[in-house]
């Protein structure tokens, strides 16, 4: 007769299998750990490479979205009347814009074809950014930085009303910095802008942008009726290109009150 200690031992062989099997399981558990671990990590990199590509799409958009091309062949809009024989037009560009916008440039030339004026029409369409400021763009007509600033110089008086007018911040009163200008026409939406280097004092300056605008005429108006009607009332207040000294010409009062940097 078998002791009860006899019938529940275990052989050595038994413990072996035992032992296999635990470390079968460890051997497959550490496997699949592993495994999860792999696809966590490969889903990680996934990530950081989509996100590593955002910056570049955003930077991409900007240079797919259309800007401003020349319009070979559009035709000029506007002209200066009675030009001056000394005067050479060096270039008349069309700027055309998808959203509708356009801009008609006129450039002069003094010696080595150096520009030394600039007059600008801008039509504004769905491109025009309220929030921009309008000097900055000024800024870049005179052959400035956009970040240059401006300060007021002034008022003068056309057939289009007072027209601003601005110098680089700092410029003394005789100095030899170009003088830049800016109308703007809500109804129509309009914009006029430029710039002039040429005499030799502030005064003349003044008089020679004020002369420029008041020889501004409209060729075409296209389907434009208000642009029309805009041009038709101002040559109602034009006037002849007066001396420097001329107060038909020059706001002085308003000039004192207008300097300041923008």
């Amino acid at each position: 007769m078998q002791s009860p200690e006899a019938g529940t031992a275990v052989s050595p062989t038994q413990i072996h299998l035992a032992l296999a099997a635990f470390a079968d399981e460890v051997v497959g558990t550490l496997a699949r750990l592993f495994a999860y671990v792999g696809v966590l990590a490969l889903f990680a990199i996934l990530a950081v490479a989509a996100l590593g590509q955002l910056p570049n799409l955003r930077d991409d958009d900007p240079a797919d979205k259309p800007g401003w091309s020349v319009a070979g062949r559009s035709h000029p809009a506007f002209a200066l009347s009675r030009p001056d024989s000394s005067e050479k037009t060096i270039s008349y560009l069309i700027l055309r814009h998808p959203e509708g916008g356009r801009r008609d440039v006129m450039r002069w030339a003094g010696e080595a074809n150096r520009p030394v004026a600039e007059l600008e029409i801008y039509r504004e369409g769905g491109e025009f950014d309220v929030a921009r400021p309008a000097t900055a763009d000024l800024a870049v007509q005179m052959g400035l930085g956009a970040a240059t600033p401006l300060e007021q110089a002034g008022l003068i008086d056309t057939k289009f009303g007072p027209v601003a007018l601005f110098r680089p911040t700092g410029a003394a009163e005789g100095s030899q910095a170009c003088l830049g200008y800016l109308k703007r026409s809500e109804e129509p939406p309009l914009q006029i802008s430029g710039f002039t280097c040429q005499g030799e004092t502030l005064p003349a300056r003044r008089t020679a942008i004020a002369c420029t605008l008041n020889r501004l005429t409209l060729l075409a108006s296209g389907n434009e009726p208000k642009l029309a009607e805009l041009f038709a009332h101002a040559e109602l207040r034009r006037s002849g290109c007066a001396p420097a000294g001329s107060s038909d010409w020059l706001l002085g009062a308003a000039n004192a009150q207008l300097r300041g940097a923008l």
